[in-house]
């Protein structure tokens, strides 16, 4: 299972349209227990990546991540941006030389959510973005079976893990000041990145390997 770095411009267009189409939903989980501010700065991003994506295309997976973590990180706002830009780099430097099947993608994103967790002094259970990652990388270095079935498989795991953060207490960022009010509510960013997952599995489940 290797795919092209032409993906990208579609693969950056599904993730943006996906944030864009629950833009309101997302926001609202934010206004519950956040600053309110996920979406758009997220939006911003997603908004450079969009404008850089046909070059983007035309360099390698772990050139591409590099560009992509680097733009992130000067233009999403808040705690976003330098942890998806932490995932990115993380990333690029793992990947380097490396060929991405499964196995080795696999590999390169486990070592982006470590990345992330270190510099977010967070870990999965903290009602973050990392409910889903974490879950999505356990899930990828286990056994895989089609790539298919792997797709599909990311799908529900990331789902689960946004469901998750419904029960638990926040213990980072502005939904910990709210307690024990924060359980009940979905976290903004576990959200989004579920959104982003499912948007970039549905793109290379219709792609040929």
């Amino acid at each position: 299972m290797t795919y092209p770095t032409t993906l990208l411009p579609q693969l950056i267009e599904a993730v943006a349209n996906a944030i864009d189409e629950n833009a309101e939903a997302v926001a609202a989980l934010d206004q519950a227990i956040g600053d309110g501010d996920h979406v758009i700065n997220l939006q911003r991003g997603l908004a450079a990546l969009l404008a850089q994506r046909e070059e983007l295309g035309l360099l390698t997976w772990s050139a591409a991540w590099q560009k992509m973590g680097m733009t992130l990180m000067s233009t999403v706002g808040g705690a976003s941006g330098s942890l998806l830009g932490t995932l990115l780099l993380t990333m690029a430097k793992a990947a380097a030389d490396q060929t991405l099947d499964l196995q080795g993608f696999a590999g390169v994103f486990a070592q982006g959510v470590e990345a992330m967790k270190r510099r977010g002094k967070s870990e999965a259970g903290e009602k973050t973005m990392l409910d889903v990652l974490v879950p999505v990388a356990v899930y990828l270095q286990s056994d895989a079976c089609t790539a298919a079935e792997v797709l599909t498989g990311v799908q529900a795991v990331a789902i689960a893990g946004v469901e998750s953060t419904r029960a638990m207490l926040a213990t980072k960022g502005r939904a910990a000041f709210l307690a024990e009010r924060s359980i009940g509510h979905i976290d903004a960013g576990a959200k989004s990145c579920q959104l982003m997952i499912c948007a970039i599995s549905a793109v290379l489940s219709a792609a040929p390997a």
